[in-house]
């Protein structure tokens, strides 16, 4: 069914973004992704109180937007609002990241590593055969 051009759309209780290759153009694949996971930060972390008062305390794992923003550039809205910005009342004004949106890069990257086994693995086996 068209959309009417919507991106994110719901069926049956979930939320689906549209990914049909017939509305996709100029389609290629995702390379040196193992070398752009290298530059990107997992951190642990716990959110401040002054943020959000009723958090647990718990610690989260995540990323920086920020540092995240560089690592993987012009990928839309991988990240939103811009590092350091606040509202007019002086509050921050807080990025977000959207961490679906790294599931391609990060397959890339375990792809080109199985690769990588693969090739080390032959390369046993003929060494362990002569």
């Amino acid at each position: 069914r068209n959309n009417g051009g919507n991106a994110i759309f719901s069926e049956n209780g979930s939320i689906s973004s549209a990914s049909d290759y017939r509305i996709k153009e100029n389609i290629t694949s995702i390379t040196s992704a193992i070398s752009t996971v290298k530059t990107l930060n997992p951190v642990s972390y716990n959110i401040k109180k002054s943020w959000n008062p009723d958090d647990n305390g718990v610690r989260e794992h995540g990323f920086l937007a920020h540092e995240v923003a560089e690592s993987i550039p012009n990928i839309k809205n991988i990240t939103t609002g811009i590092k350091d910005a606040v509202n007019e009342d002086g509050s921050i004004d807080a990025q977000g990241m959207e961490y679906g949106r790294m599931t391609p890069i990060l397959t890339a990257a375990i792809k080109e590593l199985i690769a990588k086994v693969e090739t080390l693995e032959a390369e046993v086996a003929t060494l362990k055969g002569s």
